[in-house]
């Protein structure tokens, strides 16, 4: 039986279609990942499931008793309460159950009739059975575990959710979700802010969930462990793809090619319209002569240009010297505690170094420490001379919202985009998704994922020698996280990111900065399949 069916469902926002003519069945197990590019309307689709939104056409229906459970990327939790508060208080059938439990102890150890104590004896039984059935006597258990999973600490469990950062309200509103288990998922970006072994616990419970699960996401390998079917926002359209995501890859490669058969054969057929009508045309104004019927010539479409040329191009003038950083004896703490201590590692020319480790263990304080935004405690981080490093978070949280993209994106003095021929600079952004009339919108008109392909374009084409980079696929599409990633790897110089994007690491990276738990930092080279 479908919990939640879409039937030839239109919707407009802003007055552009983000869907038309959809249709969509999610039934109890289903695992599917909608993924789409930044813009398409992957954030109103959930809405418009969740009835937070009225479709335009069609019909969103809800089969009757149905149960949804809905984490944004953007928390709507808050309040006094705690996180573990909140999370207690969902047991509240539990609480009930317990205290009449603890009622009837009090009442069997006083003095009372054979007939009253048979009674008792009897709800206090059936108050069991319940016990069993709600989860009540594992339920601080399942409260701990969430929590522990998601890697929150005794003093984050009690903190009122308004004093929490904007991240572990993130994790707070999951681990409202999980606790919950609702006969739907909707998941919007679950895997932000989540360390790796976060993610794979959270692939590990959702592989025990029985309800439905329709999850966005750029995580990739999260997508490969997690579901089972893709449906893509193409075009104001759902396009469906059985399988995970690296299915989905295969498949649609097959569809494009198919796609690109059935073109070829439409435009043949339409020449021959042409020639036809032509004939048809000159027949009736002159019809003593007979005209004979031409085909008409077919120009064959000009191969595109390798995404690879294109990049290469654009870095083509770019030079950068060898050595490039030295970091000796670094150390770092917060109130007595030693995030790293004793780290020791140079960066030179084409060096693609990954900062791998759970949340709160030091590595986004070890890039602030880099760029200078934070002091260390101890050693030396030194640049080499004429060296130039761009960070992607101070790229981003400067962007300024009445500035237009065209503009932003062309910000830096030695930004590449004056040195790089104005075709090849056009052609990178356009394979960044950005169209002639998206480069004139301004910033603050832009959704979060379209301001961090802002931000990343800026740093792609600063023309820095060190690309500083901190969970840049957070709110890039999938599409945008690939042209990413082939920039990085054609990038003459050298990169330092944080991420817990799996696929993003496994390709980049050549060496790693592993945060054990310790203060001491292993350095290690990058092997794959993390």
């Amino acid at each position: 039986m479908s919990l939640i069916r879409l039937n030839d469902v239109s919707m407009e926002f802003d007055g552009r279609p983000v869907l038309r003519e959809a249709f969509l069945k999610l039934r109890r197990g289903d695992r599917i990942g909608l993924i789409g590019k930044n813009g398409t309307g992957k954030t109103t689709f959930l809405e418009l499931v969740l009835g937070r939104r009225e479709p335009t056409g069609g019909t969103a229906d809800v089969t009757l008793g149905t149960t949804i459970g809905y984490f944004s990327q953007f928390s709507e939790l808050d309040g006094e309460q705690s996180i573990y508060e909140t999370l207690s208080a969902h047991f509240t059938a539990v609480h009930e159950t317990q205290e009449r439990l603890d009622e009837i102890g009090a009442l069997l150890a006083e003095p009372m009739t054979d007939a009253a104590m048979t009674a008792l004896l009897a709800e206090q039984g059936e108050l069991f059975e319940r016990m069993d059935a709600v989860g009540g006597w594992t339920y601080e258990n399942t409260i701990d575990t969430v929590l522990t999973s998601l890697g929150f600490d005794e003093e984050r469990r009690h903190l009122p959710v308004d004093r929490l950062s904007g991240g572990w309200r993130n994790r707070a509103a999951l681990a409202l979700i999980l606790v919950q288990a609702p006969d739907v998922l909707l998941l919007d970006e679950p895997t932000n802010f989540l360390d790796l072994d976060g993610v794979r616990w959270i692939e590990g419970w959702l592989g025990g969930f029985a309800g439905a699960v329709l999850v966005v996401s750029h995580d990739r390998q999260f997508l490969d462990g997690v579901v089972d079917r893709i449906v893509e926002i193409e075009n104001s359209r759902l396009q469906e793809y059985e399988g995970n995501y690296s299915a989905y890859v295969h498949a649609k490669q097959s569809r494009l090619k198919m796609l690109e058969r059935q073109f070829a054969h439409e435009e043949e057929l339409l020449a021959y319209e042409q020639a036809a009508s032509t004939a048809r045309r000159e027949a009736a104004r002159n019809p003593s002569n007979a005209v004979a019927r031409r085909l008409a010539d077919i120009k064959k479409r000009q191969a595109p240009r390798p995404i690879d040329q294109i990049i290469t191009a654009i870095y083509d003038g770019l030079r950068v010297s060898n050595d490039l950083l030295t970091v000796t004896g670094l150390a770092k703490g917060f109130n007595g505690t030693p995030l790293f201590e004793d780290l020791s590692f140079d960066l030179q020319r084409g060096d693609r170094v990954a900062v791998l480790g759970s949340n709160g263990s030091g590595k986004s304080t070890l890039l602030d420490v880099l760029t200078g935004d934070t002091e260390a405690d101890a050693g030396t981080v030194r640049w080499a001379k004429g060296v130039r490093f761009v960070s992607y978070n101070r790229v981003y949280a400067a962007l300024d919202l009445a500035d237009t993209v065209g503009h932003a994106v062309n910000a830096y003095p030695d930004s590449l985009a004056f040195t790089a021929t104005k075709k090849s600079v056009n052609r990178f952004l356009a394979m960044l998704q950005f169209s002639e009339a998206d480069l004139q919108q301004k910033i603050g008109t832009l959704s979060g994922g379209q301001r961090a392909r802002v931000a990343i374009a800026q740093c792609l084409l600063s023309g820095a020698a060190v690309i500083v980079l901190d969970e840049p696929t957070n709110h890039l599409d999938i599409t945008s996280t690939q042209v990413m990633e082939r920039a990085l790897t054609h990038f003459p110089g050298a990169v330092v990111v944080v991420s817990h994007d799996r696929f993003f690491v496994d390709k980049l990276a050549d060496r790693l900065l592993v945060f054990d738990g310790g203060p001491r930092v292993r350095e290690t080279a990058a092997t794959g399949a993390l």
